[in-house]
This record gives structure tokens, sequence and C-alpha cells, in this order.
């Protein structure tokens, strides 16, 4: 994964959405009730996470700790 981390909470919604990379087309892969791969239409590539119910899934806003399904490997980034 290179390139910018998009971050986007919708508080009225409660969804918070985190997308990796240059926007593309992408369509969503429910993994759980509340839980939103979103993958790129062509490559089948994870590009992105939507979580419904944010609120619901943390205790306190100051301090996120999510258990993700999926892992992001950080270990490349070139700064």
């Amino acid at each position: 994964m290179k390139g910018q981390i998009s971050v986007y909470y919708d508080e009225e919604g409660d969804f918070l959405e985190i997308m990796f990379g240059e926007p593309r087309n992408d369509y969503g892969d429910h993994v759980s009730q509340d839980i939103v791969l979103f993958r790129d239409q062509q490559t089948d590539e994870i590009i992105g996470i939507g979580i419904l119910n944010f609120k619901q899934h943390t205790k306190d806003l100051d301090d996120l700790k999510l258990n993700l399904p999926v892992n992001i490997n950080l270990s490349s980034i070139n700064y």
C-alpha cells in the first residue's frame, strides 16, 4: 500500500470510512453486520474499510482501538 489514507466520519449516520490510496471505482463487501470492506472493482484489492454503528464498537472516541478484520502492512512505507 502506498499513498494517502483518507478518514471520514459521519456523526449523524455514525459511520467511519477509512480509504487507502487514490480514489478508484470500488464495491462494498459486507464481512459482518457492521463492517464493510471496500474492494477495487478491477483487482479485488482491499482499498478501504467502513464501520457502521461506529460508536458501539469503541468505548471512547479519544482512545480509538479497533480490531479490524484485515491485516495492513505498513512496513514498506518510504518517508
